[in-house]
């Protein structure tokens, strides 16, 4: 399916000027490179106590959480004694998540083996094509914790990584055009996604990120799930 029905259709709800300040900014994958390994394993961190919570209480209570962490260093968190993850467990400063707390270290690990293969997490993020992005979600799930699914596609949003989320609204509109019969947390479902996001950068030349974002203004999935259903 051509990608001008999805931008007109998206143009006609939003109006041209809100859509284009819409989008989200795209930063060359150069930037990538140029974080630390801890901006990273902290940014992951977020993205996990964020997930299934209120995103602003952890937003605000940020500063503290890179306290608490210490700076989210993964070299010491690869190998943090068991006794400093209990104190963390007590800390008022974090919300205290005891699964969210453990994820640390598992996460820390998989960042320190990536760096040592590819000399820094940033430039293994910046050397995966976002053509295979259902590859790197893969990477993420069995060697990372609580990096499944919508976590993961949103900490590579927020990192720069140009890639498409999987919201609410995009699924409808993938699933409403026959573009996904599958659950967007299978393997399947995930393969269909980028296939059609694949076949949308090749026609366009947009960002990934660009694309994801216009297919999500085009409906608007919470309020198809507020309409009260017809009584048969």
């Amino acid at each position: 399916m051509k990608f001008d029905y999805f931008q007109e259709r998206a143009r006609a709800r939003k109006g041209a000027t809100e859509l284009e300040q819409r989008l989200p900014q795209v930063h060359p994958k150069q930037r990538l490179t140029e974080y630390d390994d801890a901006f990273y394993l902290a940014e992951m961190t977020r993205g996990i106590f964020r997930a299934g919570f209120v995103w602003r209480i952890i937003d605000n209570k940020w500063a503290d959480f890179q306290t608490a962490f210490s700076g989210f260093v993964p070299l010491y968190w690869q190998q943090v004694p068991p006794e400093r993850l209990e104190q963390l467990a007590d800390d008022p400063r974090i919300v205290r998540n005891w699964q969210k707390i453990e994820t640390v270290p598992v996460n820390a690990r998989m960042i320190v083996e990536v760096a040592e293969e590819h000399g820094s997490f940033g430039n293994f993020l910046a050397h995966w094509p976002s053509s295979d992005q259902a590859g790197l979600l893969d990477y993420f799930k069995v060697n990372g914790a609580r990096l499944a699914g919508a976590t993961a596609q949103h900490f590579l949003r927020r990192v720069g990584w140009d890639g498409f989320v999987l919201s609410a609204d995009v699924v409808t509109a993938l699933k409403n055009h026959n573009l996904m019969d599958a659950s967007p947390t299978s393997k399947r479902g995930m393969r269909q996604a980028q296939q059609a996001f694949n076949q949308w950068h090749e026609e366009t030349g947009l960002p990934y990120s660009h694309l994801s974002r216009i297919v999500s203004m085009t409906v608007d999935a919470a309020a198809a799930e507020r309409k009260p259903r017809r009584r048969s």
